[in-house]
Parts: C-alpha cells; structure tokens; sequence
C-alpha cells in the first residue's frame, strides 16, 4: 500500500499537527512525503497556465509539472496534514491541488459532461489542529470533501485537536481525542 502524505505543516517539526501525522503514519512502510515548504510551488498564470493546458488537452504527461498529479492519482491514500489558519488551512496547500487536479489524470469529464475521477486511493485522511474551536467552520475539510469527491476518492477521513491555545485548556487531553480518532482510522485502513 502506498501512502501519499501531503505536508502542509509550515512549521516544521514544531507543528502540533505534524506530530499527529507522523504517529499515523507509525508502521506504514511504503510513504512518499511531498513537503509544501520545500517544495514552494508557484500557482499558474497566463503563459504557465495556458502550457499546462495545452499538454492536459493533447495526453502529453511527461513533464515534470504533472508528477504531483500522478502521485495522487496512483496512491492508495492520501494524507493530508495542515494547521487550521483562517478557517480552512495554508495556501500552498491549494496551490498543491491545482498542481495535483490534472484532467486526464486525476479526473476527467465524460461525454454527457460528468466529471469522474481517477485516483484509485479509498481514502483521504484530513489531520489538523488548531488554536481555537475547528467544528464549527472547517471550510478546508468541506473543500477537501469536495476535491476527493472530483478526484474519486469515495471516503474522506478526519481528526483535529482543537482549542489547543486556549487558556486554561488541557492540551494534551485535546491532543488524546485526536489521537483516540486516528488510532480508530489507522484501524480501519
């Protein structure tokens, strides 16, 4: 099993979020680590974009910008560690899946306009935390939803620990529910 773990957490090894991840991953032996902050995409605009179409269109997918999308495509599951910011996560995690929405590769439309998706991973595994309460209006999960929906991924998973800088919190009981939620996840992989 192959195991696509996207790194949205910008602060390194001090994210309490990639702590999480790295405990989900414990075990998985095949797991390809795709680092947003090293890896500093650049969204596409005018010249970039219309190249990128231009081989969508025509099936060409030798070059090197389409290989974020064929890791996606090909994993058995992604995971997805982001911080909360500003009720939904990181930009350079949405720069990474325009990069990784490829038509042709990652979905495509069939002839009466529908969109259907390619990967062929069962799930994707949402992990996060935040400072405050996420419940209440996690918009990154709700895009995310929809993304695994376009890309075919027929189940979206989630765990947070939240309220994690509010004062007087029990951190680590906050940090434990999550950690009870990704031990039931990792359960049913």
């Amino acid at each position: 099993m192959t195991v696509l773990f996207v790194n949205a957490c910008l602060r390194g090894d001090e994210s309490r979020t990639l702590t999480l991840c790295r405990e989900y991953l414990e075990g998985v032996e095949d797991v390809k680590e795709v680092n947003l902050s090293e890896l500093r995409l650049e969204p596409y605009y005018g010249d970039s974009a219309a190249y990128r179409a231009q081989l969508e269109a025509k099936g060409l997918f030798d070059d090197p910008m389409f290989d974020i999308g064929k890791d996606f495509a090909e994993a058995d599951e992604i995971v997805i560690g982001a911080p909360y910011w500003d009720l939904s996560f990181p930009a350079a995690l949405k720069i990474y899946i325009e990069h990784a929405a490829v038509m042709g590769m990652t979905f495509h439309y069939t002839e009466e306009g529908r969109c259907e998706g390619l990967c062929r991973a069962k799930h994707l595994t949402y992990i996060t935390t935040g400072g405050g309460q996420v419940s209440t209006m996690n918009y990154g999960y709700e895009y995310l939803c929809g993304i695994a929906g376009m890309f075919g991924i027929p189940e979206t998973r989630f765990a947070c620990a939240e309220n994690l800088d509010v004062v007087g919190a029990d951190i680590e009981a906050n940090l434990n529910e999550a950690r009870k939620v990704l031990a039931q996840l990792k359960a049913t992989r």
